[in-house]
């Protein structure tokens, strides 16, 4: 057993008497995975995960980033769905990459195979699947050859385009000789053409970005390119950053409602935690962490949770470290079913930074139906104190339920087994629609519960250094019955369609109706 988790199952066995009954427990799937993230400064940041199915079986791999070590393929091995979880190494030649920050899945061509852009400290590469987990660089798809420090991915589609618009952000100008502080790099855009990408356009100023995702934050119908950016290196002058997608894309500013914002950012993700429909933001940094909600949908304007909201995940809950935390990946999901979105932050020291704790757990803040948030991580037993960075949190065994990959730097890889109890029924829905964008990047996702409406948004991007593309998950807690509909990426609505719960369905756009399959 490795000593983290040690140390942890004893803190566990002496508060078990205080553990609840309806907190999830996660299994230990991590045997045989050595993988790690590894490297000096230049991997202080980065060393994400990608979740997607390569080989057509619906069951989610694994590609995790490796810094100076090569990039590693976990594939699923696990026996059956709802088996116990089992992954093993099996990386292809073109995906044993070296100096891999982070990847993201996509189907950038709308051949029916996931793709993969992955970003590295030199060249980024994009890599055509082949649907049996075989990858190859593409032969017509080219980025400019930058052998940057790229650190944040999104992707998006734009209306009428064949292929997708990509954003690339960059940390640190390693050429600058003045850096590393106050050398942050610019960041880039690269829009399609009818044969590719051209020259990309460059994103200016540039404040070290760690997250970046495109997100069509008030329901306009398009999306636009919020920048979470590392205050330790720009140390003055920056901030936060969101970018209105216009033809000559330009940053909105107070005039617009944005408000100056400036944190030491590292990761980004939205859900709409509150049924309005527009999705609140939750932001990872060296100290608290950031939930914001939007005042309204006619300008971006957030306002931060209150602190009793419990969301600030400020430091180690454990232990007698009383240094502030550094958090990187950030999820949502509903790990209970119960109809609560809940928050999964993997936090870890950027190395022996002094100044921030070292034994650094991670955390699985639960919310409460008052929409509060607990602290779980011990009592789930996930809150391991290696320096997580990337993570994934995505049902891998098909049972409905949210497990958990944690990639660590230079400390083992953790897979954890969402094992129960999940008092809740849930859905998985998987959209489709014809070429471009088969998988509707953009499309939201509208599930009505019990007089609740659960608003989704499919996106690529976020998150710290990888993504997934996999089906939506929704927890329905008592529902056993729904009713959905989709809004498409081009505007189109769907009609609304019903279906029992407790399903991996398929949803298809047929004109206005939706086919639901199993998947």
């Amino acid at each position: 057993m490795r000593p983290e988790r040690l140390s942890l199952l004893l803190i566990a066995c002496a508060g078990a008497a205080a553990a609840q009954p309806d907190v999830p427990v996660f299994a230990d799937r991590s045997a045989g995975i050595t993988h790690a993230y590894t490297g000096g400064w230049e991997h202080f940041v980065g060393g994400g995960v990608a979740a997607f199915d390569c080989d057509g079986d619906a069951m989610p791999e694994l590609y995790a980033a490796g810094g100076s070590s090569s990039a590693t393929l976990l594939r699923n091995r696990t026996a059956a769905r709802g088996a116990a979880l089992r992954f093993e190494p099996d990386t292809p030649q073109s995906l044993a990459l070296t100096g891999v920050t982070g990847a993201w899945p996509l189907d950038i061509d709308s051949d029916g195979h996931t793709d993969l852009a992955v970003l590295r400290v030199g060249a980024n590469v994009l890599l055509r699947g082949d649907g049996a987990c075989g990858f190859a660089p593409f032969d017509d798809l080219h980025l400019a050859d930058e052998a940057r420090w790229s650190t944040a991915f999104s992707a998006t589609w734009e209306q009428g385009a064949a292929l997708p618009t990509l954003a690339i952000g960059n940390y640190v100008d390693r050429d600058d000789p003045k850096g590393p502080f106050g050398a942050c790099d610019s960041n880039r855009l690269y829009r399609p053409t009818p044969t590719g990408y051209a020259a990309p356009q460059v994103l200016e100023p540039g404040y070290c970005a760690l997250s970046i995702l495109f997100t069509d934050w008030g329901r306009h119908g398009r999306a636009d390119l919020r920048i979470s950016n590392d205050r330790h290196y720009y140390v003055r002058g920056g901030e936060e950053q969101l970018w209105a997608m216009e033809d000559a894309p330009r940053l909105f500013t107070r005039a617009d409602g944005w408000e100056s914002y400036v944190i030491w950012g590292m990761g980004i993700a939205s859900r709409d935690l509150d049924g309005d429909g527009l999705a609140e933001v939750y932001l990872t940094s060296m100290g608290d962490q950031k939930l914001q909600s939007l005042v309204g949908a006619s300008a971006p304007a957030y306002r931060d949770a209150t602190y009793d909201r419990g969301t600030t995940a400020h430091r180690p809950y454990f232990g007698d470290d009383g240094r502030p935390s550094t958090g990187w990946h950030v999820a949502f999901g509903d790990v209970q079913n119960d109809g609560h979105d809940d928050i999964f932050v993997a936090k870890g020291n950027v190395d022996q930074m002094p100044s921030n704790a070292m034994e650094d757990p991670n955390n699985l803040l639960l919310q409460q139906p008052d929409g509060s948030f607990a602290e779980q991580g011990l009592t789930a037993g996930i809150g391991t104190v290696a320096r997580a960075r990337g993570a994934a949190l995505a049902d891998l065994n098909l049972d409905g339920r949210l497990d958990l990959a944690v990639v660590n730097r230079r400390a083992p890889m953790e897979i954890w087994e969402n094992t129960g109890p999940a008092p809740g029924h849930w859905l998985q829905l998987r959209l489709t629609q014809p070429a471009p964008n088969p998988d509707a990047i953009g499309a939201f996702i509208e599930v009505e519960a019990d007089g609740i409406r659960y608003t989704r948004e499919l996106t690529v991007g976020g998150g710290h250094g990888g993504g997934s593309l996999l089906p939506e998950h929704f927890g329905l807690g008592d529902t056993q019955q729904v009713r959905l509909r989709v809004i498409w990426p081009d505007g189109g609505t769907s009609d609304w369609a019903e279906t029992d719960t407790d399903r991996l369905l398929q949803v298809t756009r047929d004109g206005t109706a939706l086919a639901l399959v199993p998947y």
